[in-house]
């Protein structure tokens, strides 16, 4: 079909739809195999044949992966995202799009990734920011460059909408101002304190939720180890975001998530400790009477 510019372009219907697309990209990521070609070429194409009987061939599913990144966000913003239980913690992680010595020769993400700094040194590419609520479910996710400050994303309404309660975090989003914004929306703020800082101390609950946090590290380490959100094969920033959607869609499928136990429930599955710990004993004692009576 001819365009106003008098060149051929293709205008062919596709033949997969889009349900079929972001079903197959979410199954990608529960897969465990590291890269989508592979797993197209050899598992879908031919194990997967009856339930996608109109397959097209890579290349084209490469270009068609690009359209499905809009009902891709919609499903995970309207039917995979968390409820808040009003205890949720906050924290970023690095996405690195290449090796921080190849920045300068990166072409696909030129003028858009930028160089950043974290915990375990310089990285090229974008931060993603989380919120999970106890239950180790995202509340809420934005994406930013690798140079923005962590607190920033906490003064956008689209960040911390549906947030309430207390959201925990470490020591790198202390800020007094940002605490009392935050308060006016709902939310209590809660965050290590600095070893100089001066002040009363925290609430023991508000310390031992604080220990909890690290559930959400462990979160991160399953999005890019097991759900695959980070990699350097990118050939479009398209298709970065689509990778990056579909493994947080992905995440939200998977079976057992980590979990952050409340004060509370720790003390009581201590008690139950201490109880099954004394009957095993009084059974171990009328064991030993009746070992002596025989």
């Amino acid at each position: 079909m001819k365009a106003n510019d008098d060149k051929k372009h293709r205008n062919k219907p596709n033949r997969l739809s889009n349900s079929e697309i972001l079903t197959i990209l979410i199954a990608f990521h529960l897969n465990g195999m590291r890269n989508l070609k592979h797993f197209y070429v050899f598992y879908v194409s031919k194990h997967m044949n009856e339930e996608f009987p109109t397959l097209v061939s890579y290349s084209r599913f490469v270009e068609l992966q690009q359209k499905v990144a809009l009902p891709l966000v919609l499903f995970l913003k309207t039917c995979r995202m968390g409820k808040c239980t009003s205890i949720s913690f906050i924290d970023s992680t690095a996405l690195k799009v290449c090796h921080i010595k190849r920045e300068h020769s990166n072409k696909v993400f030129d003028g858009i990734a930028i160089k950043g700094k974290s915990t375990l040194g310089c990285f090229f590419g974008f931060k993603l920011h989380i919120i999970i609520n106890d239950k180790g479910e995202i509340l809420s996710f934005v994406i930013t460059q690798a140079n923005v400050d962590d607190r920033k994303p906490l003064s956008m309404e689209s960040f911390i909408h549906n947030i309430s309660g207390k959201l925990y975090a470490d020591r790198g989003y202390i800020s007094q101002k940002l605490a009392e914004i935050l308060f006016v929306d709902g939310i209590h703020f809660v965050a290590k304190m600095r070893n100089n800082m001066k002040g009363g101390e925290l609430p023991l609950q508000d310390r031992v939720m604080l220990r909890k946090r690290a559930v959400i590290e462990s979160v991160n380490d399953e999005l890019k180890n097991i759900c695959q959100i980070e990699h350097t094969r990118h050939r479009s920033f398209a298709n970065f975001i689509t990778n990056l959607i579909a493994g947080l869609l992905a995440y939200s499928f998977l079976g057992k998530k980590l979990y952050a136990k409340s004060p509370a429930i720790l003390v009581y599955s201590v008690i139950k400790y201490i109880l099954q710990l004394k009957i095993y004993e009084n059974y171990k004692n009328i064991y030993k009477i009746a070992l002596r009576n025989d």
